[in-house]
């Protein structure tokens, strides 16, 4: 189990004893995509509900495939809302055998899979409202993880509850970064079709009462991208498990190493350009070397470029490992880089500065919030620039004593700024305030 050294809160009479004298809260918590090794919205759901549970409150985690993995044993218990599962491996955008659709939802998912969208926060929305309904006056707060969709209009009266929901970013910022490097009309009415659904979050985020986000930079996004009332949106830092992400001296450096997070052929994660830049850096250290945690793509721009630059034997692509294994992994690296265009907040920066592994990083979206200063904290470059990323993992690797002090000074920075516990306490102050504003108020007196 993982966990930061924090002792939970305690509940004696109904009331917390954390110094508020506040009841627990019952919190239903929506995600409609749970894996915690692909993506942040399952790492979101786990590290929180678990901190909120250790607060002393009652965390039901309601979830589709791939099901989240929760820390049970500190009181988080998970309700199954199973969709169809189109994109399951090893047979994604299968077609459903007849037997196994229940209900119109079910014909809904599948016939939007098969006109090129992507069904999921829809019908998982739709799914969430029906179970709700079938639970009311079970729940104080109803938090949706980044579903935004329609089954969850109608507020605090549809669904028996306050509803907070966490906007992580715009996921339009992802739609025209694909956009900006499909190639061909074919290919950029394929990017329209599948990220059909923004419109539907847009219109929904409009109506929210109250929007929880990760970073400043995320907030001003969901302002400008989707029209949200700035006083609506509220901006909560998540963090890292910094009793996991810790240094060990035991766990040797191996010279030359560079680790980084990325989805291989998601333009959002600039991973080609980490690529490019390593081929670069490989002229005068031919020690130099990458290790990706994801999935490695055969085709695309990243794996041409791997065979452009005749990489195949420096860089690695892992993905399935465990924790503890993640953990080692980034400690073993001399550098750590998240070489992305944008980042809604950037939990890898915040996890390897955790570790106190040094960090390069650019400047897209709210990477400057996590990572901190330029030469300070880390090193920081513009992103989509694979000289300056070249330029700054040079300097790094050849500087034994600037290592070392980026390294102890980020996770300085973390353990300040981004724990989880932090963001647990954050969260559930803004649930009392969203239902104070609902009328909740009176679930909460003795």
């Amino acid at each position: 189990m993982t966990a930061e050294a924090t002792e939970p809160a305690l509940v004696q009479d109904g009331r917390l004893l954390d110094g508020s004298g506040d009841r627990p809260l019952r919190i239903a918590l929506l995600t409609y995509k749970g894996n915690p090794f692909c993506g942040g919205q399952g790492v979101y759901v786990r590290h929180l509900s678990r901190e909120l549970a250790r607060l002393g409150h009652t965390v039901e985690v309601i979830g589709a495939q791939p099901y989240p993995v929760l820390d049970t044993a500190d009181g988080v218990t998970l309700t199954r809302l199973p969709s169809l599962d189109l994109y399951r491996q090893p047979d994604p955008f299968r077609t459903p055998k007849r037997d196994e659709y229940r209900d119109w939802v079910d014909a809904l998912e599948v016939g939007t899979m098969w006109t090129g969208g992507f069904p999921e926060p829809l019908t998982f929305s739709l799914r969430a409202r029906r179970h709700l309904a079938a639970r009311r006056g079970e729940f104080d707060v109803v938090h949706d993880n980044q579903t935004l969709g329609y089954g969850l209009l109608g507020g605090s009266a549809a669904l028996g509850a306050a509803l907070v929901t966490t906007i992580h970013h715009p996921i339009t910022v992802d739609r025209q970064l694909e956009l900006d490097a499909a190639d061909g009309w074919k290919r950029r009415y394929s990017v329209r079709r599948w990220y059909g659904f923004t419109r539907m979050q847009g219109r929904v985020a409009r109506r929210l009462p109250s929007v929880l986000t990760v970073s400043g930079s995320s907030r001003q996004e969901i302002v400008d991208h989707l029209g949200v009332r700035p006083e609506r949106v509220h901006v909560v830092h998540i963090g890292a498990d910094t009793t996991l992400f810790s240094p060990d001296p035991s766990v040797p450096r191996i010279p030359g190493r560079i680790v980084t997070t990325s989805s291989a052929d998601v333009p959002l994660k600039g991973l080609v350009y980490l690529v490019e830049a390593l081929a670069t850096l490989r002229a005068g250290n031919p020690d130099a070397h990458l290790v990706v945690v994801g999935k490695r793509a055969e085709n695309g721009p990243v794996a041409a470029a791997i065979r452009r630059y005749g990489l195949e034997g420096a860089v690695e692509f892992v993905k399935g490992i465990t924790d503890a294994e993640l953990v080692d992994l980034v400690r073993s690296a001399e550098v750590a880089c998240v070489p992305s265009l944008y980042e809604g907040f950037s939990l890898p920066a915040a996890e390897a500065m955790a570790t106190g592994t040094p960090l390069v990083a650019t400047t897209g979206g709210a990477i400057p919030e996590v990572a901190g200063p330029d030469g300070e904290t880390c090193l920081a470059v513009p992103p989509g620039d694979a000289a300056a990323l070249a330029a700054a993992l040079d300097r790094l690797l050849g500087d034994e004593e600037l290592r070392r002090r980026l390294g102890a000074a980020g996770r300085e920075r973390v353990l300040a700024r981004f724990t989880w516990r932090q963001a647990a306490i954050g969260t559930a102050e803004h649930y009392r305030a969203a239902m104070a504003r609902a009328g909740h108020g009176a679930a909460l007196r003795p």
